[in-house]
């Protein structure tokens, strides 16, 4: 075992020098500083969001809740007022769990931001994590049998590969 002081160039590294103004390791420093969570009002999103909401309080983290509302394939096949009574369905079911992520961050002590956005959920979720900076994507898994065949939002997610992807059953 070598007792090479610190302030030394270790073999094998030219011109490494430890950075004197660098911070000793502090714990809960370590971990993501965004978590960004996908929800659209099913069970296993309001459980991704449980766990990312959890993940967040323990890691003194940042809660990003995205709800992504997709316009439906006959909308635009629709009358104006069956496309605006959609759309304000989706307003509510999004001021609804904009109500839900205020309550439960001030319950938790959390520092929580809503966004809802409109259009592909992939689409929409990649857009927001890489604005966003997203340290962490939490979503949660298809319970819908074609996507076993096609794929998921959660696998596409994962496939993807830009950032590290938590997907709750």
């Amino acid at each position: 075992m070598s007792t090479e002081p610190l302030d030394q160039q270790p073999s094998g590294r030219e011109g490494y020098r430890p950075d004197p103004s660098a911070s000793p390791f502090e714990r809960g420093t370590d971990g993501p500083k965004v978590i960004m969570v996908g929800v659209d009002g099913s069970r296993t999103s309001l459980r991704a969001a449980a766990y990312a909401a959890g993940l967040a309080r323990r890691q003194r983290s940042t809660l990003v809740v995205v709800y992504v509302a997709a316009p439906a394939a006959f909308t635009s096949l629709a009358s104006g007022l069956a496309a605006t009574a959609v759309q304000q369905t989706q307003d509510e079911i999004a001021e609804d769990l904009r109500q839900q992520v205020r309550t439960h961050a001030e319950e938790v002590g959390t520092r929580t931001k809503f966004v809802y956005r409109r259009g592909d959920a992939y689409t929409e979720l990649c857009a927001a994590a890489d604005e966003l900076r997203a340290d962490l994507v939490v979503v949660g898994s298809s319970t819908q049998a074609g996507h076993r065949l096609v794929g998921s939002i959660a696998t596409r997610l994962v496939k993807a590969g830009h950032w590290p992807v938590v997907v709750v059953p």
